[in-house]
């Protein structure tokens, strides 16, 4: 039985993400808390990465606006 299956931490595959991932110094690696760990690789509890549906929905929820700026062509030799 695994220590996935066991209920404990996957130290191999968290080693392999901090080590390999996240370019860490083993010394670094070690003087991570779990949850420090666990921030640093996105996987914060209760919370998933930004998908395509949710950009999607806080682009329709909060549409850029168009600034005066935006109107006016501007010559890339202004300077």
């Amino acid at each position: 039985m695994s220590a996935r299956q066991q209920g404990g931490l996957d130290w191999v595959a968290l080693m392999r993400a901090g080590l390999r991932g996240l370019g860490l110094h083993p010394d670094q690696f070690w003087s991570l808390t779990p949850a420090e760990l666990a921030l640093m690789l996105g996987i914060e509890a209760g919370l998933s990465g930004m998908t395509r549906a949710r950009l999607a929905e806080l682009s329709k929820a909060f549409p850029d606006a168009a600034s005066p700026a935006d109107d006016q062509e501007t010559s890339l030799t202004e300077v």
